[in-house]
């Protein structure tokens, strides 16, 4: 999978997305699916992902190792990373989202753009291969879009009348992530 060079390996976000293989949920034929994504936040990047059946302690484990080594691993409540050996700092977060908003909207993304992952819709997976396929591509594509839109921020200056609102810090000009298939 393609990465920038210029990516930050400090901290790492994990989460899953839940779908199905095979046929829709509740049918004979369904198979639960997990989709495991592992994020960076500058540019934001799809480090690695994987496509199993089960959110597993054995499978968390083989991705991690199969990824760069981070600084900090921040991950949600799921307690299958309570078993994974991180090489660097584990920051488990059970309360919000906060640590992993990230990789929430990187997630976001790959439901909205990829039609096999939408819910509610009549469009899915049949095998897995094929799921992590046009992941594959898709991660690819959104690296490289990534880069683009780190490369092309201009810095912004606000004046806030409250000084305790956060406001964005960038501006980015307007293109999409087709222009990067």
């Amino acid at each position: 999978m393609w990465i920038s060079p210029p990516t930050d390996f400090s901290v790492c976000e994990m989460d899953e997305l839940y779908h199905f293989i095979g046929s829709k949920k509740g049918y004979e034929n369904g198979i639960n699916s997990y989709v495991m994504t592992q994020t960076t936040d500058f540019p934001r990047q799809i480090v690695n992902l994987d496509v199993d059946n089960a959110k597993t302690t054995e499978h968390f484990q083989r991705l991690v190792d199969d990824s760069p080594a981070f600084k900090s691993y921040c991950t949600d409540g799921c307690r299958a990373y309570q078993g994974v050996n991180f090489p660097g700092f584990h920051i488990r977060n059970i309360h919000d989202k906060s640590d992993t908003c990230g990789v929430e909207s990187v997630n976001s993304d790959l439901r909205h753009y990829i039609a096999g992952l939408h819910r509610r819709c009549k469009t899915f997976f049949r095998k897995k291969e094929t799921k992590h396929a046009v992941l594959f591509v898709f991660a690819c594509a959104y690296n490289k879009f990534g880069d683009k839109k780190a490369c092309t921020r201009v810095p912004v200056i606000h004046k806030s009348p409250t000084p305790n609102k956060k406001l964005h810090k960038w501006q980015y000009p307007n293109f999409s992530i087709l222009d990067f298939l």
